[in-house]
């Protein structure tokens, strides 16, 4: 017991790097659908995915994927269905860096588009892989 308090310090420390550990991991199941630039070409070529950007104008006027539909995530929810209409086909939301493509996957999802997915790492990680951008 003279252990214990003497030393807690080190006793807090494995427990928090401990808990440090843990937290990513519940993290990584919602990210667990996202899927990576290579991925995504696979669906594009196979299942003939459709591309959603969800940038802003001027993101999307600087480089997005070819042939990538433009819907901005403050207007995904009212604009997706009339642009995609089967909900059948899988989609691919991206943007910059992954963060609002994986929201806006949520919202696609909760609209019916069951084979909805975000890119991991947005067009960023797309471009590191270097798969071609367009520009407007």
């Amino acid at each position: 017991m003279k252990f214990l308090l003497d030393n807690w310090y080190l006793i807090a420390l494995a427990l928090v790097s401990g808990a440090m550990l843990f937290i990513p991991g519940l993290r990584g199941r919602a990210a667990a659908a996202g899927i990576s630039p290579s991925a995504a070409v696979t669906l594009i070529n196979r299942e003939k995915a459709q591309i959603v950007d969800v940038c802003d104008k001027a993101e999307f006027d600087a480089g997005h994927l070819p042939n990538a539909k433009h819907i901005p995530l403050a207007e995904l929810e009212a604009k997706l269905a009339a642009s995609v209409k089967n909900k059948t086909t899988p989609l691919i939301l991206v943007c910059a860096s992954g963060v609002r493509s994986a929201k806006a996957q949520a919202i696609a999802q909760k609209l019916g588009y069951e084979k909805a997915v975000s890119l991991q790492g947005g067009s960023a990680a797309w471009k590191a892989a270097n798969y071609p951008l367009e520009k407007a």
